[in-house]
């Protein structure tokens, strides 16, 4: 399995853990100290040995800020985590806030005295978050005090080493384009901005750069290192030697300087002596990068990685392969929903045997290579948490009269892939096919949406939103992310949400999915993947227009639609999906599976 199932919270050790940080900052004269959840690269997924804020709080989420301060402690999480953080985090000693409603510099600012210190990592913060940080502490008069090293680490016993898996190489038959094209590229936005280099501190823009692929953090594969590129002269990659077998060594030294993660000091103090001009992006680059270019005397160009929307619009083979995993996936979800209708029904199951299961039928294809997250296996008033992650301790039984929802999604070589479906158990009630109807309507409002070039995500994201707005009702969380190509299942820069403020462009690819979500009863969710492709013109219209189109292939289920709710147009579209179901993925099913989906995708 790819995924274990232990609880990883354990609220009891908070207390003790929280007792010894205080002391460790009153040892450092610090007033408080910001506890990110992040490395060194600001991934989602980090490894066990950047688990800082999970060790020190028991929250597990993917997302968070904590504060420690003499006598209070606050933690900080999105709509997402509203009602998981409370069931991992002792609230005695921290107080949960919700963000954007609430500001972790504004929370700084109210418990700071005049004279204080406040420390931080340089490591595990983005220049911009601490920029942000910085006029909230002056304001209170306090100061900001950059660590060398990690309070949190001191105290931390038994933490685990950093990682040290081998790097692979991604073949060009997947990556569509060699190394020294893309480098090519990313050194015309270097000349556009008249840098002389660039850092990149990314591991997946890294991973997309250089063709290559790891297993450093859960889910997706890459291999954590630093890059420097130049606009003349060799690349050079930081990475540790360990990672790196003679026949990958080779390979990279056609188009890289291989270097030491220890190196990487000296090339920063080198790049200022030279006082060169040097792009940092000041969302995904740390503060320790701008400090040692400052003190260098480098002369820093704050701009966005240049690789982030390069890798963001797919090229024809990564478009390809990305048909073809959804394909191969659409094949054993489909076989899994057969299974799970089947044996539902009698009550007997439960959320982890139902995700070894679906695993299972992934790994029945012979392609996967990881899961792209924790599948989300959510029964009954679990499936209300939005990132709900199933654990022995919470592992629920699918009941008859309720919903079940699943988020999942694969790792393949051609494709990465992110699924939510949503589950009658036995007969829904009025009400939960209502709400479920709700979602569809906004489902199907983004997936059939024309819009133009220079349209953004947060131009879109009420399309998703607005059957549910006339009823009173919405969801906290975005109504679609950016996906890689066999890397982050979470891609920026393009999202479609309420920040989703970079326009969307053919070739990338995104999530759809609306939901609602009733807290102690049920969670819905509907999400396909879809592919902006390009502008097209309009019969008797004036400008051409983008659309998306759908990759995911897996029936939505028909129980749970009121189709008295649906206008013509949403009917048609909902039709034409199934029947594109039933074409694509019949095919490639047998016996009781094939029947199984002839009926469920048959038309409304």
């Amino acid at each position: 399995m790819f995924q274990t199932f232990e609880d990883t919270s354990d609220p009891s050790k908070v207390k003790t853990r929280v007792a010894r940080l205080r002391k460790a900052l009153r040892a450092r004269k610090l007033a408080a100290f910001l506890v990110p959840r992040a490395d060194e690269h600001q991934n989602e997924y980090v490894p066990a040995c950047a688990e800082r804020l999970s060790w020190l709080t028991g929250f597990t989420g993917s997302a968070g800020l904590a504060v420690v301060a003499r006598e209070s402690a606050a933690l900080f999480v999105d709509g997402r985590y509203t009602l998981q953080a409370p069931e991992q985090v002792d609230t005695r000693i921290f107080e949960i806030l919700r963000v954007p409603q609430n500001k972790s510099s504004d929370w700084v600012k109210a418990h700071l005295k005049k004279g204080d210190a406040l420390g931080y990592d340089p490591r595990l913060h983005s220049v911009k978050a601490i920029r942000k940080m910085e006029e909230a502490v002056c304001e209170a008069g306090a100061v900001l005090a950059p660590q060398e090293d990690n309070p949190v680490d001191a105290i931390w016993e038994d933490r685990p080493p950093p990682p040290v898996t081998p790097v692979v190489l991604h073949p060009l038959e997947f990556a569509g384009e060699p190394a020294s094209r893309k480098i090519a590229r990313v050194r015309k936005t270097l000349r556009k901005n008249k840098a002389a280099a660039v850092i990149l501190t990314m591991p997946e823009s890294i991973a997309w750069l250089v063709n290559i692929r790891g297993r450093d953090v859960p889910h997706t594969p890459l291999a954590l290192c630093f890059a420097i590129l130049p606009a003349k002269g060799r690349p050079e990659l930081f990475i540790a030697s360990k990672k790196l077998t003679p026949d990958v060594r080779k390979v990279l030294e056609q188009d890289v300087a291989l270097r030491k993660p220890d190196d990487l000091p000296a090339a920063l103090a080198a790049l200022g002596k030279a006082k060169s001009r040097v792009l940092l992006d000041p969302e995904t680059a740390s503060r320790w990068f701008a400090d040692r270019l400052d003190e260098a005397g480098a002369q820093i160009i704050h701009g966005a990685d240049p690789c982030l929307a390069l890798k963001a619009r797919k090229n024809r083979t990564e478009i390809a392969g990305t048909r073809t995993a959804h394909r191969r996936d659409g094949v054993a979800m489909c076989r899994f929903l057969a299974w799970l209708d089947a044996r539902a029904p009698s009550g007997t199951l439960d959320e982890i045997g139902v995700t070894k299961k679906l695993e299972g039928f992934r790994r029945q294809t012979g392609a996967l290579k990881e899961i792209s997250f924790d599948t989300i296996s959510g029964a009954g008033a679990n499936g209300a948490i939005v990132h709900y992650r199933v654990s022995e301790a919470t592992n629920a039984v699918l009941e008859p009269g309720t919903l079940y929802l699943v988020d999942s999604g694969a790792q393949y070589l051609d494709g990465t892939t992110d699924i939510t479906r949503t589950i009658a158990i036995g007969e829904p009630t009025r009400e939960m096919r209502r709400h479920f109807t709700l979602v569809l309507k906004g489902h199907i409002a983004l997936a059939a949406a024309r819009f133009p070039k220079n349209t953004r995500g947060v131009d879109l994201d009420p399309l998703a939103r607005v059957a549910l707005w006339d009823a009173g009702l919405d969801f906290d969380h975005g109504a679609g992310h950016g996906v890689g190509s066999y890397l982050s299942v979470h891609e920026g820069p393009q999202r479609i949400s309420k920040l989703g403020t970079v326009a969307l462009e053919p070739g990338m690819i995104c999530s759809n999915e609306p939901g609602y979500y009733r807290a102690g009863k049920y969670g819905i969710r509907i999400e396909n993947l879809v592919l902006v492709a390009p502008l097209r013109k309009v019969k008797g219209g004036e400008r051409p227009m983008m659309s998306f189109g759908t990759l995911t292939l897996a029936p939505i289920d028909r129980r749970l639609i009121d189709v008295s709710m649906l206008t013509a147009r949403e009917l048609k579209w909902l039709n034409a999906y199934h029947a594109r179901v039933l074409r694509e993925i019949g095919p490639e099913l047998k016996g009781k599976d094939k029947a199984w989906l002839g009926a469920a995708c048959a038309p409304l």
